[in-house]
């Protein structure tokens, strides 16, 4: 997503800007012929996977459906910053801040879905499964792409989604159905679902195991939890880097945007000197997904200038100066200094 493009949005980001991001190539999926199979110890009767409770798309359609507006976000965006603001190497796709998109997502609760398949009390985990190809890495078969849900979450406020924007999924979002896990990482709202395991006990993959938990110093050598909640982040609704032409001595609004897994974000305050000074900017608070804010400047002249955004939210988690490193660059939340130019 470029955040420029947003400059002036409502708190939908718009599908042909909102960013893509998968493990292989994008399936092309018949919603006549597919099947939502729902198996394991973790159902009554502990129905193997050959022989699974299904779905059609038409029945999971005429199931009761709500609307939720929320966010997915990549569980790397801005990990380029490690680098250039660190000076710490990280590997990875070299994020900046596009790698969310704010949606109204339509659909089925899970939860509505696994007591219809018959839900056991001792369910534990869930494995949801993607009908997208094999993801190969390094000469290794990973099999489909697969992150186990925990039972809580899943019966929380997890959605079975079939439409996005008032639309039928794109293809490139899940088509003919997703999950959407709200405020966690995005790998846990799995494309093109085509099966989910349910479990009387704990159930792993490599999306839990080898990625999508932090390595690095001071680390287990297995790596920390698996990743959960996204953190707090900001980012202004401009290119980066910025310029604003013939904008010295006159005055200019400063749009962005803030949001977090942790909480409702309530506070932002920005600097437009490079820390030194800091102001609080107002809120426009019309979605759960994240905050727009403005922020009147009157840049004293020309020259280059560093613009800065520090959200805060309701359960005080605060964006930091520095992010800890880790080796793939996880969940960079640390403040973002993005340049501008005033001529």
């Amino acid at each position: 997503m470029r955040w420029d493009a947003m400059a002036g949005q409502g708190p939908i980001t718009p599908v042909d800007q909102f960013f893509v991001r998968n493990h292989v190539v994008t399936p092309r999926i018949d919603e006549r012929t597919w099947r939502l199979r729902l198996w394991g110890t973790g159902l009554t009767g502990s129905p193997p996977e050959d022989r699974p409770f299904e779905l059609t798309y038409e029945q999971l359609r005429a199931m009761p459906a709500r609307t939720v507006t929320t966010a997915i976000e990549c569980t790397g965006t801005g990990r380029s910053f490690f680098e250039t603001q660190q000076n710490e190497r990280v590997t990875g796709t070299p994020w900046t801040l596009g790698g969310i998109g704010v949606a109204s997502w339509r659909g089925v609760p899970l939860a509505d879905v696994l007591h219809r398949a018959g839900l056991s009390p001792n369910a534990v985990d869930l494995l949801p499964r993607g009908l997208d190809p094999d993801f190969v890495d390094e000469g290794v078969n990973m099999g489909r792409v697969r992150r186990p849900l925990p039972i809580a979450k899943a019966l929380d406020d997890v959605l079975v989604a079939y439409e996005m924007n008032g639309a039928p999924l794109p293809p490139d979002h899940g088509f003919p159905a997703r999950l959407v896990v709200p405020h966690w990482v995005g790998i846990a709202s799995i494309k093109w679902l085509g099966d989910i395991q349910v479990a009387d006990h704990a159930l792993t993959s490599p999306w839990n195991t080898r990625y999508y938990r932090m390595f690095g110093p001071g680390l287990p050598p297995e790596g920390g939890a698996p990743l959960t909640t996204m953190n707090v982040k900001s980012a202004f609704e401009l290119p980066l880097p910025a310029t604003f032409e013939d904008a010295a001595g006159r005055e200019i609004t400063l749009t962005g945007r803030s949001w977090s897994g942790t909480g409702h974000v309530e506070r932002v305050d920005v600097s437009t000197d490079g820390g030194a000074h800091w102001r609080r900017a107002e809120l426009h608070a019309d979605s759960d997904a994240w905050v727009r804010w403005s922020l009147p400047w009157r840049p004293p002249g020309p020259g280059r200038y560093e613009l800065l955004a520090r959200a805060t939210d309701d359960t005080g988690h605060t964006q930091p100066d520095t992010e800890p490193y880790n080796d793939n660059g996880y969940l960079f939340g640390a403040v973002v200094r993005h340049p501008v130019t005033v001529t």
